[in-house]
């Protein structure tokens, strides 16, 4: 009579990502010792916004989007404290290891995406001397500048009518004036670093 083999059990699911920088991000517990900038400007760099679904030779990049919403930010409020704008250019950083999911996308996962997003955020803050959990009055500036880019995006490169893009996104009370295009993943990174390192 044989013994029947014990079956082996299958190995636990990974949910950490190696970084170029060779940090080992753990997604589900990251720890602000993991992160590095070059990684979150190399990451948001190749990580377009609207699904690539733009105008002109280059996806529009998180990265751009990161700039554009700081830039927002400062003609809002011109006399807004370095960190405050910090935390502007880095509102989307998660999205280097999670990726820039659409809004619908969003809504149809549900809460663990956004579990996921927040855990990542507050690491992220730590690292860079934020707070966890921003003043509700900073989230609501960082928001409305974010709305802003998003109705210029929308109605510049993601072939929004006027009409519909103030329908979904609100037209904002004062335009900016900003023109937006895509630029290489390259120049998209160089920017991003450059522009922290401003603000640090």
């Amino acid at each position: 009579m044989t013994t029947p083999k014990k079956e082996k059990s299958a190995p636990a699911p990974r949910a950490w990502q190696r970084m170029l920088s060779g940090r080992r991000l753990d997604l589900l517990d990251p720890s602000p010792l993991d992160i590095e900038i070059e990684d979150i400007a190399l990451g948001l760099s190749r990580e377009v916004r609207w699904n690539g679904q733009t105008l002109g030779e280059w996806g529009y990049t998180i990265a751009e989007h990161s700039l554009l919403v700081e830039e927002i930010v400062s003609l809002i409020k011109p006399d807004t404290k370095p960190e405050i704008r910090l935390a502007a250019l880095l509102h989307d950083a998660p999205e280097y290891v999670i990726g820039d999911l659409i809004t619908p996308f969003k809504y149809a996962i549900g809460s663990g995406y956004k579990d996921l997003e927040n855990r990542l955020m507050q690491a992220i803050h730590v690292r860079f001397g934020l707070p966890a959990n921003l003043p509700d009055k900073t989230s609501k500036l960082i928001k409305r500048a974010d709305r802003m880019a998003a109705y210029l995006e929308a109605t510049q490169l993601a072939g929004f009518s006027d009409k519909e893009a103030s329908k979904i996104f609100g037209k904002p009370r004062a335009m900016p004036n900003i023109r937006i295009t895509g630029i290489s993943p390259q120049e998209a990174k160089k920017n991003f670093l450059k522009r922290f390192e401003e603000l640090c």
